[in-house]
């Protein structure tokens, strides 16, 4: 038997050991240039680079989507039909790539019955200990849940056996934990009329006020159209019966001319089109007609807590399940750890593990009732880690998307470790993040560059954190950048008086925030900065509130639509040509026939994953050949769309293409640093650092003497913070007055006055710790912030 020799090996290795790097090469996702690198596995990597390099791209577009798209393929094609069909990354050769487990920053689902517990399983858990251990015992783990209404019902049901058919009599019922009145949402709410509708209109006259009943829409047709009610008649001319039909007509089936419809009172339709959903995931002015027409009080009945009375009366330690879940997450820790109960003992385990894993990420002053729609990017990311912390899973890449976002200086040690403990049993971390404190642990860094965009994509440097130091690279240059605190400080003009705020965990604060300079808002993360500024600030007229809300933009919105300065430049290229502006909108009259204005054609493979190919007739253009016959300046529309922001800055400055009102938008674009994106660029290919500062850029035009912006540094680069600090200045300077609410030292020592709230978070918070100048926070060192600012400032 003859023996098989393979290729040379040096002794002691073998085949396996080629595997320990994950392999990519030829990389080419949005804006890689062609690019190939080796990651170790077992490993931490970092990955860095300016807003818009290319990070994203290629751990989340490329490594974790292969990987995503690679297991969905194990299953079998029944299933996959019910899963996201995911395309083939645009990669030549990818190696070594492992199950990758995502941890991104998008915010949790807002949906109105989501909270903290329900999206962690807590709540599951303990529901399970009160159903075993609460007195009275009142039934099953869904009598403790307020998502399962009580139902009971009885009946005769006809049962064949045997040939015979015999009538029973039979019965059954649900204990839920729902509150009746309240249906488990913890608050009732009343429609003020007035704001639904114009009393002394007619509807076909535009009676209705509600955003998107129009006079000639469908919405209103169905009122006019039904018989129901006269749509030519003011509505308080309406009888009692029509206007009881108008406003609680249950629902009917009426025919509208040759369609069947369904008529439905106009109450209980707009409940179901706006009320049911969660406040947070509403469009601005659909928030706005809510916030308007719409009081919402807690329920009478259960007090808010969702949860009927049968619930609430089952106790454990005179505890009931609505006021565990309303303690903070810490003390409830405690509780738990009180009780000694050995028919529970696995379970009382598990509930301390996830109690304590909150208090180890930092989200400890959390509670169990809190909706998951209000958590921040930050806290909803940590909230999904909670999940990962306990897995038994080893050899498995987690992928991180700036896990330091929304945390303290205090707090980022804390996440450093968590990162070091997933690595250490054995698996695979990969980081995209921007702070030096998270950069100085890697094992390995990629560095991305040299710029964003079309100038980006390219691996600038691969090695050790010592290597990334020595070397000339954007990151390596500024990761040692420390800002020095201002010599002096800009003097306030007056002063936005704050009394008695005590929203959430604020402690009846009173604080005076000066106006006419940069006012920083800082504290660890859960000390009350948001609940104190968007609760007391932000609501008042002259403020312009900048949130952390993410821009939802599909594959045809962009910057030019999206800041509103397409409008001007299809008006100006109707006016040049003589035609109409809707021939210049690639989602209107103007769109390329075989594409609808998409510029790609998708292919559905059915159970295989869907294909885009660039469409043939317009070649990406989007855009009809006959419209690309009209001009303006030169250019037509689809070049003026393939502009940089930086070159249509020019273009729209002077002559025949001058439009005054595109060029301050687009100045406010290069000024917050996207001068090299272009106008046309599909908001899906921006990175979530480009996407906040388009926020940023097109709420800088509003009338407002007063600027909140939500950690602007989010998702930015060394190097650009200082364009950001720049800019803030520049704000300052015309005679604005900017409150940022911050974690970033740089952003902390620019300030001219510095609000601190703590000392700890949840109910340690809610105070003032310290107001005053960086110098005096510095000097003093008597916060968490002033030590870590000192040390920071080299102080």
């Amino acid at each position: 038997m003859s023996t098989v020799t393979t290729a040379e090996q040096p002794a002691g290795t073998h085949g396996f050991d080629s595997h320990d790097v994950i392999r990519v090469q030829g990389a080419r996702e949005n804006n890689l240039k062609d690019i190939s690198v080796e990651i170790p596995k077992r490993r931490l990597t970092v990955f860095t680079g300016v807003s818009g390099s290319g990070k994203s791209s290629l751990v989340f577009s490329t490594i974790a989507a292969e990987s995503q798209r690679m297991i969905n393929e194990t299953y079998s094609s029944f299933v996959q039909g019910f899963m996201p069909s995911l395309a083939r990354p645009d990669v030549d050769v990818l190696e070594g790539i492992t199950t990758a487990i995502i941890v991104d920053q998008e915010r949790m689902g807002a949906n109105s019955r989501s909270t903290v517990g329900t999206a962690t399983d807590a709540n599951a858990m303990l529901r399970i200990l009160f159903s075993r251990l609460g007195e009275p015992h009142i039934g099953s783990p869904q009598a403790f849940s307020f998502n399962v209404a009580s139902i009971s019902g009885a009946g005769a049901v006809t049962i064949e056996r045997a040939g015979e058919t015999t009538k029973e009599r039979r019965s059954f019922s649900i204990t839920g934990g729902m509150c009746p009145r309240c249906e488990g949402m913890g608050t009732v709410n009343d429609i003020d009329l007035s704001q639904l509708y114009d009393d002394s209109k007619s509807l076909n006259g535009g009676a209705l006020t509600i955003p998107g009943y129009t006079a000639d829409g469908w919405g209103v047709r169905i009122y006019s159209g039904s018989g129901f009610v006269d749509g030519d008649k003011p509505i308080r001319d309406y009888s009692e019966k029509e206007l009881h039909d108008f406003l609680y007509k249950e629902p009917t089936k009426i025919k509208l001319g040759d369609m069947n419809m369904t008529y439905e009172g106009l109450i209980p339709r707009v409940q179901k089109s706006f009320l049911s959903k969660d406040r947070e995931a509403m469009q601005p002015h659909i928030r706005a007609f809510v916030d308007r027409a719409v009081t919402f009080t807690a329920c009478p009945d259960c007090g808010g807590t969702r949860l009927n009375e049968g619930a609430r009366s089952s106790r454990i330690n005179g505890l009931n399940i609505a006021e565990a879940c309303a303690m903070q997450i810490s003390d409830l820790a405690e509780w738990v750890r009180a009780l000694n109960e050995p028919s529970v003992a696995p379970l009382l385990k598990n509930l301390q593990h996830i109690f304590d894993s909150f208090s180890e990420i930092g989200l400890g002053y959390l509670s169990l009732d809190r909706p998951s729609g209000t958590l921040s990017g930050g806290e909803a990311q940590r909230t999904k880690m909670i999940r990962h912390l306990g897995s038994s899973l080893t050899d498995v890449t987690y992928v991180f998307d700036e896990p330091t976002i929304g945390l303290h200086p205090h707090d980022i040690q804390r996440m450093n470790s968590l990162l070091l403990q997933l690595r250490d049993k054995g698996n695979t971390v990969l980081v995209v993040e921007h702070k030096p404190e998270t950069i100085a642990i890697a094992d390995h860094v990629v560095d991305l560059g040299p710029r964003a965009g079309a100038h980006g994509g390219q691996v600038m440097f691969e090695g050790t954190v010592e290597g990334l130091r020595a070397s000339d690279t954007l990151t390596g240059r500024h990761l040692d950048d420390r800002a020095t605190v201002k010599p002096s400080v800009r003097g306030a003009t007056g002063v936005m008086q704050v009394r008695g705020a005590s929203e959430h965990n604020l402690r009846d604060v009173d604080v005076d925030i000066p106006l006419g300079v940069l006012t920083v808002v800082t504290g660890v993360a859960g000390s009350g900065k948001s609940s104190l500024i968007h609760g007391s600030v932000a609501t008042r007229d002259e403020v312009v509130s900048i949130d952390q809300g993410a821009i939802k933009g599909s594959r045809r919105s962009n910057p030019a639509t999206y800041t509103g300065m397409l409008e001007p430049i299809r008006k100006a290229f109707a006016k040049a040509n003589g035609v109409k502006p809707a021939l210049f909108s690639a989602n209107s009259e103007g769109a390329c026939p075989n594409c609808n204005g998409a510029g790609v054609i998708y292919t559905d493979l059915g159970v295989m994953a869907s294909v885009s190919t660039t469409c043939e007739v317009c070649e990406g253009k989007r855009f009809d050949a006959a419209v690309l016959d009209y001009h303006l300046g030169g250019l037509d529309i689809s070049e003026v769309l393939g502009m940089p922001v930086a070159e249509a800055l020019e273009f729209f400055a002077a002559g025949e293409a001058r439009i005054p009102a595109v060029h301050a938008i687009l100045a406010r674009l290069a000024d917050v640093g996207l001068g090299y994106i272009s106008l046309g660029q599909p908001l899906t290919t921006l990175s979530g650092g480009e996407r906040q500062r388009l926020k940023l850029a097109s709420h800088l035009g509003e009338k407002g003497g007063v600027y909140v912006l939500d950690e602007p540094t989010t998702g930015l680069h060394l190097a650009d913070v200082e364009n950001l600090l720049g800019l803030l200045d520049r704000l300052v300077d015309s005679g604005k007055t900017v409150i940022v609410i911050e974690h970033h030292q740089a952003v902390m020592a620019h300030a001219d006055w510095i609000i601190d709230l703590g000392p700890g978070a949840g109910h340690d918070g809610g105070l003032i710790v310290f107001e005053g100048t960086p110098a005096e926070l510095v000097a003093g060192r008597s916060t968490l912030t002033g030590e870590h600012l000192a040390s920071y400032v080299g102080a």
